[in-house]
């Protein structure tokens, strides 16, 4: 198969309702179309429509990039477009991203793409990474690497273990929604760069403060240790492939400590 061909468009349907652990009745019941009809989709018997294929896509939340490749397979044009991010039509959606980043000081946050390239980061967010080796500052920076690599931030992780946990746990749960071979690339990769010494495999029990829903960064500076959690901020309504594939990482004090060092560093 090259590069140009795609599987059929039944067998990308029947994929993505496989990986969102759907029956073909469910799915059915979720379309408002029956059984049957389903099933000769996704064998090939029939080809969806246009509309069926973006209804379809609708009810399996599958990614826009992804629904140009099932209309495609199909024998449809793509219906959404993906834009470089300096261009001119992104420009009012990028300036609302640095704005949240600005907005967010004196507490670092970042804007990153679907594979984690570093797009934007605030003074703190850059404060915090350009301690790693300069090879991994250099564009594009993919910014799990530079967390979790032996020359990057890892040595400042004074929780590593739990960290890389919860990154690679993220991770397998993006693989999972996306399908995106570049992503399964990166966990594994990930996943073989070594213990730095000194880490803390995990958090004692007794000083787990957020019940298991948030697991916090603990970053090493020179005058103490920083501690924060971590919200994910994505466009509600994207058109733009680019856009929808635009996330930004805000990371808040978990602890009144933290509030306070990062209150005095800006100043």
């Amino acid at each position: 198969m090259t590069s140009t061909e795609h599987p059929p468009a039944g067998e990308i349907l029947r994929q993505w309702r496989q990986r969102r652990g759907l029956s073909q009745l469910d799915l059915a019941a979720e379309a408002g179309i029956s059984q049957r009809h389903l099933s000769f989709l996704e064998t090939g018997r029939s080809t969806p429509s246009r509309d069926m294929a973006l209804h379809l896509a609708e009810q399996l939340d599958v990614p826009l990039r992804e629904r140009n490749a099932l209309l495609a397979a199909a024998g449809f044009a793509p219906v959404y477009r993906e834009r470089d991010l300096d261009d001119p039509a992104l420009t009012p959606a990028l300036s609302a991203v640095r704005l949240i980043l600005a907005g967010h000081a004196p507490h670092p946050a970042i804007a990153i793409d679907r594979h984690w390239t570093l797009i934007e980061a605030n003074d703190a967010a850059r404060a915090m990474m350009g301690v790693g080796d300069p090879k991994l500052l250099t564009p594009p920076v993919n910014v799990l690497r530079l967390s979790l690599h032996p020359d990057g931030l890892a040595g400042r992780i004074v929780n590593y273990g739990e960290w890389r946990a919860h990154v690679l746990q993220r991770l397998a749960r993006e693989i999972d929604a996306s399908a995106d071979p570049a992503l399964a690339a990166l966990a594994d990769e990930l996943k073989g760069y070594p213990m730095p010494p000194g880490a803390r495999i995990q958090r004692p029990p007794a000083k787990d403060r957020f019940g298991g829903i948030a697991i916090p960064l603990e970053y090493r500076i020179d005058a103490g240790v920083l501690s924060f959690i971590s919200t994910t901020t994505v466009f509600g309504s994207p058109i733009d492939i680019s856009l929808e594939e635009l996330a930004i990482e805000s990371f808040f004090p978990a602890d009144p400590a933290t509030a306070a060092a990062m209150r005095a560093m800006a100043v």
